[in-house]
């Protein structure tokens, strides 16, 4: 009788440990699919099973953020990360969530977290400095794109986000050099030479901004900066006209 009980418990176990694994399955089948409500439905029935499954607690966080429900996504994604304390991808995508919340001093404190477990991730590193720049927080926010520079050369997301920032900040010379030299690991970043136009064009330097809106046009006339780009070339080529015609003049 004793053996016949011990049996059924272990089988009871094993069968409910399958269970908890077939829904976690069919859960992250569904979520790859994009179909989000369903999902998560399978992984409320995992949890319900394992209340200690850090992964269904984050595929059903990752559920509420794919249907913009952020202040649902953070509420699991905290508790994967209560459950497991080094869980990078929880962590990386709860500062995500906060950005997108518009709650970036959350979003500073998950980065750092993430940081802290995976120090090496460049995305981490990259969204801790767009996270500071959204707190007007410029100067770390700079220096966290330098760093990041300096330490993955080959990571072309940092160079455009920190010539974007010393654009907005009025800083079009450094914001140029840093431009070019993303042209440089990254010839065919046909952006880049918009950008440098735009900060010669800032910066007087007309002839030099007519040539770099000239490469961007070859490259990508057909890209939704192209009608601003032809209209101000347009403008720079009416005003060397004007100038030829004063001096012709006199």
């Amino acid at each position: 009788m004793g053996n016949d009980n011990f049996n059924k418990s272990k089988y009871m176990t094993t069968k409910t440990a399958h269970k908890e694994d077939d829904y976690f399955k069919k859960a992250d089948e569904l979520l790859k699919k994009k179909f989000y409500k369903e999902a998560a439905a399978n992984y409320l029935n995992a949890i319900l099973i394992s209340r200690e499954d850090s992964k269904s607690y984050y595929g059903l966080g990752m559920c509420y953020k794919n249907t913009e429900n952020y202040a649902k996504a953070i509420k699991y994604l905290d508790k994967a990360v209560e459950i497991d304390e080094n869980y990078f991808e929880a962590y990386y995508e709860l500062g995500i969530c906060h950005l997108l919340e518009g709650i970036p001093c959350g979003a500073i404190k998950n980065f750092v977290r993430a940081i802290q477990v995976n120090p090496d991730n460049p995305d981490a590193i990259l969204q801790l400095g767009i996270s500071h720049e959204t707190c007007e927080e410029y100067d770390m926010a700079l220096m966290i794109y330098q760093k990041l520079i300096e330490n993955s050369p080959e990571f072309t997301k940092a160079y455009e986000h920190k010539s974007s920032l010393l654009m907005k900040m009025g800083n079009y010379k450094e914001a140029c050099l840093v431009l070019n030299e993303l042209v440089k690991r990254n010839p065919s970043d046909t952006n880049a030479f918009a950008g440098i136009g735009v900060c010669f064009d800032k910066l007087g330097k007309r002839c030099e901004a007519q040539r770099y809106y000239r490469k961007f046009l070859q490259k990508n006339p057909l890209s939704n900066q192209a009608q601003f780009i032809k209209s101000r070339l347009e403008k720079l080529k009416s005003l060397a006209v004007s100038k030829v015609k004063k001096f012709s003049v006199v």
